[in-house]
């Protein structure tokens, strides 16, 4: 079976040492169910694998075991070029991803010329109770949306969430950080205002001061703007 095929694939491109370096950085996933295969071996899998028919039998092998596994899920999912058959895998495989990591390598080339059909799932995904979906969901906005397909509406759907999830509200801080570089004025508002909850508008201006792509002028008013005593956590 596939399945089984791919499995054994994965052990053989083992690496135990990243492995033991790996888990320590998804603290969500148990140690016991990371492989350990780097990213560039899994990536090259995944593009040998998405060529065959029978990968339909493992993308339909949910959930996964391994987080190995849901890495190189993310990856095939990734390499599907028609938009239809994409975007129900990615339907099917949200619910199934547990960690930061799966949740932000699934990044379908589909979805560059399929942006109204996007958005519509973009806002159905931003009221899932799952947290990595509605990672998802930011992280689509983040990724398609801050360019020329950028609407002045769409901060305030990042701005609208309201989560005690950490993995939900680090990406809302990329968000509005990343914003910042491409969209400062439209965005501005969103911390003059203080429109934010006080941890993602600090952690937001931290890593617009971190970024290379916010000019110093821009960083020095942010400094400015910081909530003082804000909770950490």
């Amino acid at each position: 079976m596939v399945i089984d095929e791919i499995r054994e694939t994965l052990f053989q491109l083992q690496d135990k040492e990243y492995r033991d370096f790996q888990y320590r950085l998804i603290p969500t996933v148990d140690p016991e169910n990371v492989i350990g295969v780097r990213t560039p071996a899994l990536r090259e899998y995944a593009k040998k694998l998405a060529r065959r028919e029978d990968v339909t039998v493992f993308l339909s092998d949910l959930p996964h075991r391994y987080f190995d596994e849901n890495q190189l899920h993310a990856f095939i999912i990734s390499e599907i070029r028609d938009y239809g058959r994409c975007i129900a895998e990615v339907q099917r495989f949200l619910p199934c991803v547990d960690n930061w990591a799966t949740c932000d390598q699934l990044s379908p080339k589909a979805f560059r010329k399929h942006k109204s059909e996007l958005l519509a799932c973009v806002r159905e995904w931003l009221e899932s109770p799952e947290t990595f979906t509605v990672r998802f969901a930011v992280g689509m906005l983040m990724q398609h949306f801050l360019d020329e397909a950028f609407d002045p509406e769409y901060p305030g759907l990042v701005a609208g969430i309201r989560s005690n999830e950490y993995y939900v509200r680090m990406m809302a801080a990329w968000y509005f950080a990343t914003a910042l570089a491409k969209q400062y004025d439209a965005v501005l508002p969103y911390l003059e205002e203080k429109r934010l909850p006080p941890w993602t508008h600090n952690k937001t201006i931290q890593k617009a001061i971190e970024s290379y792509r916010v000019p110093p002028e821009h960083k020095a008013y942010l400094r400015s703007l910081k909530i003082p005593n804000a909770k950490e956590g």
